[in-house]
């Protein structure tokens, strides 16, 4: 009898070794702008991956693209007492009376995928971004560089006004052009990071622009309103990776379809996953009270159709795009 006490106090003292020090579930909030792009999609496939890797209960709200349903769903994660919230800023602005809110109840805020008003830079414990300037610049360079010397008229397509990354991807890529001065942007307008809005404004464009023919590149912010431009510009008759070349941002599945058709040129890779390296910093700062830099910045990768297009869509397509 001794000895099996003995042995299950044993054993039970060797299993709570072999426990981490953060066993205890962390209960996480995360504020998600929506799901208006492919790439949002994933993200969110992604950071339920990530999230169940870690064994952290991920409380997922879809603000619809809506800055007051974020606004609610933190203070709901607040009155939740969760142990840290993500948040995925659907405009840059507006965020200091709510983020006080939950610096107050000591829940630390980590931002995914854009960011905020410098003013609010107290307010949240790191963000974990690409460099969207670098994202825009990298698009702008791979176009001067494949255009040349000749004189290219240029049609852009932004994301949502208001929203960090655009205005960001805007900069960085008018700061690549600038340079060359025979490329230069003809017309810019919101297609609001979605397909539908993408083809929308890209018929006006191709309508405004004598039935597209003036029109030598597309820049599109993200590739979801690229797909859009290019079901525009086929079925106005023109010919998107030939006639047009196009240069988005995100590198989902769909535009290496398009450029394994021929029909788009390139795309410069936003990772959808940036709940992982959140989700251990958080870890860390709970744990060890290992405080994370400000920025924890992902790569920008850029992809042509000299990449295998076909390899890198059947390897994406299963991420929740």
């Amino acid at each position: 009898m001794i000895l099996k006490a003995l042995f299950a106090a044993s054993a039970t003292a060797a299993l709570l070794l072999a426990l981490p020090a953060n066993a205890a579930e962390l209960t996480i909030g995360f504020s998600q702008i929506g799901s208006e792009s492919g790439w949002r999609a994933a993200e969110t496939s992604v950071s339920k991956q990530e999230a169940a890797k870690r064994k952290v209960n991920l409380k997922i709200a879809d603000a619809q693209q809506k800055q007051e349903n974020q606004i609610k769903a933190i203070r709901s994660f607040i009155a939740q007492n969760v142990d840290a919230i993500f948040l995925a800023p659907v405009v840059s602005t507006g965020w200091d009376s709510v983020l006080k809110e939950a610096k107050e109840a000591k829940i630390p805020v980590v931002l995914l995928d854009r960011d905020i008003d410098p003013s609010g830079k107290e307010l949240y414990l790191t963000a974990v971004t690409s460099d969207s300037v670098h994202e825009g610049e990298v698009a702008g360079d791979w176009l001067a560089k494949t255009i040349g010397g000749k004189a290219c008229n240029i049609v852009e397509l932004q994301g949502t006004v208001g929203a960090s990354v655009a205005a960001n991807r805007k900069k960085g890529f008018d700061t690549a052009i600038a340079k060359h001065a025979n490329l230069k942007v003809v017309r810019s307008q919101t297609g609001d990071f979605t397909r539908a809005k993408g083809k929308e404004v890209m018929e006006s464009f191709i309508k405004a622009e004598g039935g597209g023919k003036s029109i030598c590149a597309v820049y599109a912010h993200n590739d979801d309103m690229m797909v859009g431009a290019i079901q525009a510009m086929k079925e106005a008759g023109l010919k998107p990776g030939k006639e047009i070349l196009t240069v988005s941002i995100d590198a989902v599945p769909d535009i290496f379809k398009a450029m394994a058709a021929g029909e788009a040129n390139a795309t410069v890779e936003l990772t959808p996953n940036m709940a992982g390296p959140a989700l251990d910093a958080i870890a860390a700062f709970k744990d060890k009270g290992t405080v994370p830099p400000k920025w924890i910045q992902t790569e920008s990768k850029l992809y042509t159709a000299a990449d295998d297009p076909q390899k890198i869509y059947d390897s994406k397509k299963g991420l929740g795009y």
